[in-house]
């Protein structure tokens, strides 16, 4: 389904990096993704498999940005109009961006709306399917497809390292890691201030935050979902944290290491392993950038 659709992004090392962490390090640039970030393969996997019907009229999502964008793009590239609700407050770059794919966007304000509630009228009133951010089969399964390419580009990994909002990028590339590369551990990485994921993973049930004052924007989720929280908990060994701080030191490394720009959230899962959150040594580590949708404005006045 997304062959020839998604790009096979490219996988990068750097002996430095190797050097710091005494792991043999292959990073899954997803921020070179179209759209700017993985969640193209989930968006367009999942417009793809809609009936004509459903085309016609058109889908609906809710997103901070990079899911907003994927869905637009997507519906662009199959002419299915797209409705996108998104915070008032998201980065100005993202919300341009998604208009220009051709998407109609609905603003909310994140701490007095329920962007699911605004999403869900609009699907009710307009004939409108709804593409969760991260919470469906077939989101989780185009996801999934950013592990298989790298474990096929560079072999059998020790670890898998996954920036974690709603978890449907861990728990998709989870379930291709494992089923390629037997025997490997992957940990999903959430910011520090947003833990739903760590802490219902620790007592084996839902937990939710609300609106988490993190840089991470994409990984602002209330909890994990009804689809996602069980793939975790079969699939993932760990949920580590990292705090803003830590993130944007870790995101500024791979800028100037590894030469590509990299968003906080797609930056999350290299946080953890450049800030010592785990063990690395003597293993091979798969770490996937997410995304690379900067308000550069932004991130230039915090860093």
């Amino acid at each position: 389904m997304l062959e020839g659709h998604a790009h096979r992004t490219p996988v990068l090392t750097s002996r430095s990096i190797d050097e710091r962490t005494g792991a043999i390090v292959f990073f899954k640039c997803e921020n070179l993704q179209r759209a700017g970030a993985f969640k193209f393969r989930g968006a367009y996997n999942a417009l793809a498999r809609l009936g004509a019907d459903a085309r016609v009229k058109g889908v609906v999502a809710y997103s901070s940005g990079n899911h907003a964008q994927a869905v637009a793009l997507a519906g662009q590239l199959l002419s299915i109009p797209a409705v996108i609700v998104m915070p008032s407050d998201a980065p100005p770059v993202k919300i341009d961006a998604t208009r220009g794919y051709g998407a109609e966007v609905v603003l909310y304000d994140r701490a007095r709306d329920d962007r699911g509630a605004i999403a869900a009228e609009l699907a009710a009133t307009r004939g409108l399917t709804l593409v969760p951010p991260f919470d469906h089969p077939h989101i989780v399964a185009g996801q999934g497809t950013a592990a298989k390419e790298l474990i096929e580009a560079v072999g059998p990994l020790d670890l898998l390292l996954v920036p974690c909002g709603g978890g449907g990028l861990v728990s998709g590339c989870a379930i291709a890691a494992h089923a390629l590369s037997p025997g490997i551990k992957v940990l999903a990485v959430e910011p520090s201030l947003g833990d739903d994921v760590q802490r219902s993973f620790r007592t084996g049930t839902i937990q939710s935050v609300v609106n988490p004052a993190t840089i991470a924007d994409g990984a602002r989720t209330a909890a994990p979902g009804e689809v996602t929280f069980p793939l975790i908990m079969r699939y993932v060994s760990d949920v580590l944290t990292v705090d803003d701080t830590e993130l944007a030191r870790a995101m500024w490394y791979l800028w100037e290491r590894l030469k590509v720009i990299v968003e906080p959230t797609g930056a999350l899962a290299a946080a953890a392993l450049l800030e010592g959150k785990l063990d690395a040594r003597g293993q091979r580590v798969g770490v996937v950038l997410s995304g690379g949708n900067v308000d550069m404005k932004a991130l230039c006045a915090l860093l």
